[in-house]
């Protein structure tokens, strides 16, 4: 009998404690508990940052790191009554929006290719009748390429965007048809043993994988049966254990993964199985069952990375929500991806809003609030990551206030009071009590904060009117800083005097702005997604990796910056507006706020990025 050793080409190592990231395929034996250990491989769904918009029935490239999404069906930024046109991104993390649009608004669509080499073909154009318009997309733009032979919806579609091959669908009633694209135009190719519609499939132009779908004359009874081609021909493939369609699916022809779709008759699945090139096996279930997703990337390599998207499941209709936003991502390794998440926090002592925050996630501080019905606030508050404790009060109560700094060195500057009107008063927070500092030249309220004590920055806001400048502490006084690209009130900052950054808040309507500061002069930097006001920031964030979350009205979004363009990340368990946050883009707090017009809440919670361990087991021996 062979040895670990001559097996593997490693000892087998003897200590008191695990390796936290051993090398797959290596074990090591615990002195401490007695027992043989390694990483073992790990198949498994993970919830990630939701999709920038609910959708259901859009087409999809790339791979799970470098996903596409485009067209489909939406609640925004198209009406109920109509096809999407829009384009996401997928960049293993978050979502975001891309500037190009389809040149033609469609959904039941599907789609191949590379998230910068991507293809999209049919679908369903505004009524009536489904279409046969192909478009190409180079990272940055979508232009028309050559049309299908014949229109159709709710295909199968796999290949690259010079190797396409589509197959199946719905033209009136169930096709057979398959074509071929080699990048400039379609030509027929051999057809499928069955007419089908609402199909799905992976694969490339020789090596092609159909499942499922609706077989006439039995709709709506879902199908089992998979077809393979070869570049040439179809042939009869292994038999799926659940009866399927518009499911949604990712890999290649001999290593495929399927997920979701529609049971017989009409109910929604959220079984997985994987195939082999013969046989179908059961994987662990999807967490949201959903159907039309047709959005799952995972390249045509194989089923070891997968993500899908959107779709619609049990709990959404039309009139609701139009389908969902869900993301839940594939993974086969040795790794346990563990989700971002947001979890509730520490109560605050007191409720109030139009709040301001500083420092890390386990050593915050809020100050200055609108505390009805006392109204100007000085009360401050210290967060230890888990419960707030009061702290000595600001000489002067104000709300939208001007912070920076960290918990034993805050500035707050400047307000506004009510009734009453913006204040020039510089407070400095030693970490019990607060000390008077330099007035501001001019009283100003709802400045963005930015930097330390004594190296920071205080931009835009009201005095009264909204102004573009900025000036810059160093402890002692205050000098005039570079002029903002755009005037705003209300924004968000974190960062450095040197390597700052300042996002949103209102030019006086909502903004999505975001500025870059390197200690002279202000650049542009990547827009949010979406426009924000009266929202909470991850204060001590960087430049090149900051978050944003909540604001009016009432939205319980956040989303991350990179240092070049922001993203989605997981919603916030209460929606809200005016309320403060302090922390990194990882390790953030979102605390207090309002959920109604004059209604203050002491809700805290944190957010916690994504995390990846080992899976690390017990293994046997003899």
């Amino acid at each position: 009998m062979s040895t670990y050793r001559e097996i593997v080409g490693k000892k087998v190592k003897s200590t008191s404690s695990d390796f936290s990231d051993g090398l797959e395929g290596q074990m090591w034996y615990n002195s401490t508990t007695g027992n043989f250990r390694g990483l073992a491989i790990a198949k498994a769904w993970s919830s990630s940052s939701p999709q920038v918009y609910a959708n259901f029935g859009g087409g999809r490239a790339g791979t799970q790191t470098a996903a596409l999404g485009c067209g489909g069906y939406a609640s925004s930024p198209n009406p109920p009554s109509g096809p999407s046109s829009s384009t996401t991104e997928y960049d293993g993390s978050a979502w975001s929006l891309h500037p190009a649009s389809l040149n033609t608004a469609r959904g039941a669509l599907n789609g191949c290719g590379t998230q910068t080499a991507a293809a999209v073909f049919g679908g369903q154009p505004p009524y009536p009748g489904p279409g046969n318009a192909t478009e190409e997309f180079n990272g940055s733009a979508w232009t028309n390429g050559g049309d299908l032979n014949a229109g159709r919806r709710n295909y199968f579609g796999a290949g690259t965007q010079t190797a396409a091959l589509c197959a199946g669908g719905y033209d009136g009633a169930g096709m057979n048809e398959s074509e071929e694209y080699n990048g400039a135009s379609w030509t027929a190719g051999n057809t499928l043993s069955t007419s089908v519609y609402y199909n799905v499939g992976t694969g490339t132009q020789t090596a092609g994988l159909s499942i499922g779908g609706y077989t006439p004359p039995v709709y709506p009874n879902s199908q089992n049966e998979t077809e393979e081609y070869d570049g040439t021909s179809w042939t009869a493939g292994g038999t799926m254990g659940t009866r399927r369609a518009y499911a949604g699916i990712f890999g290649a022809q001999t290593d495929a993964l399927v997920a979701g779709g529609s049971g017989p008759p009409t109910s929604v699945t959220a079984n997985v199985e994987e195939y082999d090139g013969t046989t179908w096996t059961e994987q662990n279930n999807l967490a949201v069952a959903k159907n039309l997703t047709g959005q799952a990337a995972g390249g045509t390599a194989n089923s070891t990375a997968g993500v899908v998207w959107n779709g619609f499941g049990p709990g959404d209709t039309p009139s609701a929500n139009y389908g969902n936003n869900n993301v839940e991502e594939w993974n086969v390794s040795t790794n346990v991806i563990t989700a971002g998440a947001w979890a509730s926090g520490g109560a605050m002592g007191s409720a109030g809003y139009n709040i301001s925050g500083v420092g890390p996630q386990t050593a915050g501080l809020g100050f200055a609030r609108y505390t009805a019905p006392n109204k100007n606030n000085g009360l401050t508050e210290e967060y230890n990551g888990a419960s707030w404790s009061e702290q000595g009060d600001l000489s002067t109560g104000r709300m939208d206030a001007c912070g920076f700094g960290t918990q034993t060195a805050a500035v707050c500057a400047g307000g506004k009071q009510d009734p009453g009107s913006n204040v020039d008063n510089t407070e400095e927070y030693g970490g019990a009590s607060w000390t008077a500092g330099e007035a501001l030249p001019a009283a100003r309220r709802g400045a963005a904060g930015v930097g330390i004590l004594t190296a920071g920055v205080v931009a835009g806001g009201g005095i009264p009117g909204i102004t573009d400048t900025s000036l810059e502490y160093d402890g002692t006084d205050y000098s005039s800083g570079g002029t903002m690209g755009t005037a705003r009130t209300g924004a968000r900052g974190s960062g450095t005097l040197t390597a700052g950054l300042v996002f949103g808040g209102q030019e006086p309507s909502a903004s999505v702005k975001t500025e870059e500061y390197n200690g002279a002069s202000w650049t542009n930097g990547g827009d949010l997604i979406t426009a924000l006001s009266t929202f909470g920031g991850s204060s001590a964030g960087t430049q090149s990796a900051s978050s944003a979350f909540g604001g009016n009205p009432n939205l319980a979004l956040s989303f991350g910056y990179d240092g070049t363009s922001w993203s989605t990340q997981p919603t916030m368990g209460t929606g809200r507006s005016k309320l403060g946050g302090f922390g990194t883009e990882t390790a953030s707090v979102a605390f207090g706020g309002t959920t109604g017009p004059t209604t203050g809440v002491t809700t805290t919670e944190e957010f916690t990025g994504e995390s990846t361990a080992g899976n690390i087991k017990n293994f046997s021996y003899s």
